[in-house]
């Protein structure tokens, strides 16, 4: 079936974590300087380019192993995997939707800003999640203003 990528706990799969100079942002330089912005924007691109590749891969496989399984329930079974493949991959269209909107931000100078407070989100944050468009409080604030919402 399709090679899985490295995971960091989450669905998706993550980058390197440089961008092959050894360099990685620290809190001792300016934020956002053009430097860090390169980094970010190499990260996004090599995540962005790592899912291309593994859905073209996926996408070669389902043609070369059409389903050829004359028992049934070998027949499910591989339904199933490749049931499971197809839901990843398009998850994996909505992150490179997310990426693509990261990468606007640097453009438009607004990447790495929290959306809801304007205030920079941690260097660690970014490193992790390099798509996070809020600080690690305005999300928890977010996630528990949705959980009341869907109690209500």
């Amino acid at each position: 079936m399709a090679t899985v990528l490295e995971t960091s706990g989450g669905d998706f799969p993550i980058p390197a974590n440089d961008i092959g100079n050894g360099y990685r942002p620290s809190a001792d330089e300016p934020f956002m300087n053009p430097r860090q912005q390169d980094y970010f924007r190499a990260k996004l691109n090599g995540w962005k380019d790592a899912i291309y590749r593994e859905a073209a891969g996926t996408l070669s496989q389902l043609q070369a192993d059409s389903l050829r399984e004359s028992d049934l329930a070998d027949r499910a079974t591989s339904e199933t995997d490749w049931s499971i493949e197809l839901r990843t991959r398009d998850r994996q269209r909505k992150l490179i939707a997310k990426i693509d909107a990261a990468l606007r931000r640097i453009d438009e100078g607004e990447y790495g800003y929290c959306e809801v407070t304007g205030e920079p989100i941690s260097l660690g944050r970014l490193e992790a999640r390099p798509i996070a468009t809020m600080t690690v409080e305005a999300q928890e604030r977010h996630e528990r203003n949705e959980r009341v919402s869907r109690e209500d």
